[in-house]
């Protein structure tokens, strides 16, 4: 009797669910993880535990700080797997008292539930996939934005990762720029009308749904290229895999309220940016470097900058790309609020999967730079963009601790240090290349030193990055939070060739991976394409340089998926290096051939030591001085110097001080024939060498300024000695970019193509 009573209930529910719910119960009813908190029965309490390095990003609190109603439609389904237990548990009885005690609970449930659900609506978050409600404690730390982990197993990396203590201060709900009113700003465009919302870059470049065979497209990389000559940029090249991505026309003239700033932006950079660029700007918001640069970050395209210079438009480029990463914060991040406002107000009953706001990890830019002092400047902009009109300053944690970290003190510097204006440029501050540091956009104000999966901007550098990714077999290595990284930009990605570019090329394998721990991420509330390891197809990638290098070259093209496509600046050089030699001075450029750029390196080594060497092995070819860009080629070197026992010293950016001093003195007195230089020994000293008769170029400088620097080196050997010098240089048919900054474009292209081996050009006053 029991069971037909059952079966009659749920029929009688099932006849009032429409078609829809009907199809989601046969398919998902059995396994929907609601259950029926007014059952006779009493169920135990079950915890699941998480383990140590998971940890509650701030979606994930303000998503449990929501209040979100259960719909009708669910307490359908919990009555309908607990109507088993009540039928059970009333067996014993007789029918008739069956009937009536079963009748009664069963309406019982149905209001205990909606009476109920008015005075959780403040506490419910999601609801675990387990299914296994957690107990009140437990419920109460997460909605704090915690979560309990074994204080056994606290190191500093996972310190680094999560503050538990004050993780409530992180959440996105309750810590957001708030508008004149007081209110969060729910709108991504900070109050603009509706018609400009839709035609939103941000949401034109996320809301986008790639089919398969378009992302079939972007991995086989057949790319459709076009050139455009900008006033400002130069000869760009448009490269797409999707034809509806062309290129694009520079805006002549900016309005602000048209580049979908968000609202605080409009009023903050035209006073931040005209601060220091007091010289560049007339009555204009941008200039027009950064109005053409802008326009290219705008349309979420990757861009490649290669003439970036400290000197010159650094501070330029610093400040726009940290508008536009600043921007993509504030509208992600107020995205994250409407939606949450959108859900609490929602009736019950209606399931809305349009709420895919987030990414598997809430940072979303991460910004590298070479060292502390670029850090330091990067986040006094994001201060700056933050404070309103009014010349009201906000509240940054952590101030004093920044700036005692990443400031410099003046009085460190030696006073009679004299070193060119590029040198002091790029190595003015703090210098270390080891930081790494979180932030946290706030209610009113910045969060730094934010737990990283509770920060929207990360500023580190790659050997930072690096000693936290790890390697493969190590046990705290932590990667996680680079999972759902939106736009990338590196900065100063030239200098890093001079630390070790292993670190980037590791931070760049280790970019846009599926998360091995869920951080406590809502997944109703991630976008598809996170879900889906689609990420890198939408991440922004921007590369800012102060030269075109093959392995730069090399990140654009193999690590960048971009489905909107790329833009990169292809302007031939103006002046040529050699130009800036003052000394009368013969130069020889000898070319040798390889097969390949792999086959390259054994080639120059066996053609230096073979047809190169033996010319300087005489006593009278005494001072002579072999520059050698790489650290492997110099230790190669360095080993054939020492087995064939010639006279020789080195030196490289690992030598002491004293090692340094020895050598130079050496070298100098003609104690040693030989002085083998390394290119970061001079990018990090730029000591002057004295004493150079013959010089050797083993391989063409990275940097173009590096030539005529090393060759000028040379009016130092003394006065009536320049009729004896010489420089002797070896290039490839793969030294194309550095040689044609070194001798120009048309000069380095005839050199490549003639059959002569050997090229001569003489530098210097020849009267």
């Amino acid at each position: 009797m029991g069971k037909r009573r059952a079966r009659q209930q749920r029929q009688q529910l099932i006849s009032s669910l429409s078609k829809k719910q009907k199809k989601h119960l046969k398919d998902f009813g059995e396994e929907h993880p609601f259950y029926d908190r007014d059952s006779g029965k009493d169920k135990p309490t079950q915890i699941c535990e998480l383990s140590d390095n998971s940890e509650l990003s701030s979606s994930e609190s303000d998503v449990e700080s929501d209040s979100e109603p259960v719909s009708v439609y669910h307490k359908l389904l919990a009555t309908l797997k607990t109507a088993p237990d009540s039928d059970n548990e009333e067996e014993e009885e007789s029918d008739e008292e069956s009937v009536k005690d079963d009748t009664e609970g069963g309406s019982d449930v149905v209001v205990d539930e909606a009476e109920t659900d008015d005075e959780e609506n403040d506490n419910i978050g999601p609801v675990p996939e387990t299914g296994n409600e957690a107990p009140p404690q437990k419920n109460t730390q997460e909605e704090s934005g915690g979560l309990t982990a074994s204080s056994d197993q606290k190191t500093e990396v996972a310190e680094e990762f999560t503050d538990m203590q004050h993780e409530a201060e992180f959440s996105l709900e309750t810590n957001f720029i708030e508008d004149e009113s007081g209110h969060a700003s729910a709108d991504p465009e900070g109050g603009h009308s509706s018609i400009q919302v839709v035609k939103d870059p941000f949401k034109y470049h996320l809301d986008e749904e790639l089919e398969e065979k378009e992302i079939d497209k972007v991995l086989a990389r057949s790319k459709i290229t076009s050139q455009v000559k900008w006033p400002a940029l130069g000869q760009l090249v448009f490269s797409s895999t999707l034809e509806k991505y062309g290129t694009i026309k520079p805006e002549k003239e900016i309005d602000l309220k048209q580049l979908h700033l968000h609202k605080p932006l409009v009023s903050t950079w035209p006073k931040v940016n005209s601060l220091s660029m007091q010289t560049k700007l007339k009555d204009q918001s941008f200039t027009p470097l950064q109005r053409e640069l802008f326009c290219i970050m705008n349309s979420y395209r990757d861009l490649f900058y290669p003439e970036r210079t400290a000197l010159k438009n650094g501070e330029e480029i610093r400040h726009i790309y940290c508008l536009h990463a600043l921007n993509h914060i504030l509208k992600a991040n107020a995205q994250v609020l409407g939606n949450n406002a959108k859900r609490r107000d929602q009736k019950p009953g209606i399931d809305d999967d349009g709420f895919r706001d987030q990414g598997l990890t809430r940072p979303k830019v991460l910004i590298v730079v070479p060292f502390r002092e670029s850090a330091l400047r990067v986040v006094h902009i994001l201060i700056g963009l933050l404070e309103s009109a009014s010349q009201k300053k906000i509240d940054v944690s952590n101030k004093k601790r920044f700036k005692g970290e990443f400031g410099s003190d003046p009085e460190e510097k030696p006073p009679n240090l004299k070193r060119p204006e590029d040198y002091e440029a790029v190595f003015a501050g703090n210098i270390d290349d080891h930081f790494r540091i979180g932030v946290a956009v706030l209610q009113k104000g910045m969060r730094l030193y934010a737990p990283f999966y509770s920060s929207d901007i990360i500023i580190a550098s790659p050997l930072g990055l690096r000693t936290v990714i790890g390697a493969e077999g190590e046990k705290n290595r932590d990667f996680d939070f680079l999972s759902s990284i939106e736009i990338l930009i590196i900065d100063e990605v030239d200098i890093y060739l001079m630390q070790n570019w292993e670190h980037v090329l590791h931070l760049l394998s280790h970019l846009n991976l599926l998360p091995l721990e869920s951080h406590g991420v809502d997944f109703s509330r991630v976008r598809m394409f996170s879900l889906n390891n689609q990420t890198k197809y939408y991440r922004q990638t921007l590369l800012f340089g102060a030269l075109q290098d093959p392995q730069i070259n090399s990140i654009f093209n193999k690590h960048c998926y971009n489905y909107r496509g790329q833009v990169a600046v292809r302007n031939a050089p103006l002046t040529c290096s050699i130009s800036h030699v003052v000394v009368q001075l013969p130069h020889v450029f000898r070319k040798l051939e390889a097969e390949n750029s792999i086959s390259v390196i054994d080639a120059r080594f066996h053609f230096f030591i073979d047809k190169v060497l033996p010319e300087y092995r005489d006593a009278i070819m005494s001072h002579t001085l072999i520059y050698v860009p790489s650290y492997f080629d110099y230790v190669r070197l360095r080993n054939y110097f020492k087995k064939e026992e010639l006279n020789f010293t080195h030196v490289c950016e690992y030598t002491s001080k004293s090692g340094i001093s020895r050598a130079r003195h050496f070298f100098l007195k003609g104690s040693k024939q030989f002085l083998i230089l390394t290119e970061r020994f001079h990018f990090y000293k730029r000591y002057s060498i004295r004493g150079i008769r013959n010089l050797i170029f083993y391989e063409l400088p990275t940097y173009p300024h590096f030539y005529s620097e090393v060759c000028n080196m040379m009016k130092l050997a003394g006065s009536g000695e320049e009729s004896t010098l010489t420089c002797t240089v070896l290039y490839s048919k793969y030294d194309a970019q550095r040689l044609a900054a070194v001798v120009g474009v048309e000069r380095a292209a005839q050199m490549l193509q003639s059959s002569k081996n050997v090229h001569l050009f003489v530098t210097g006053d020849t009267e």
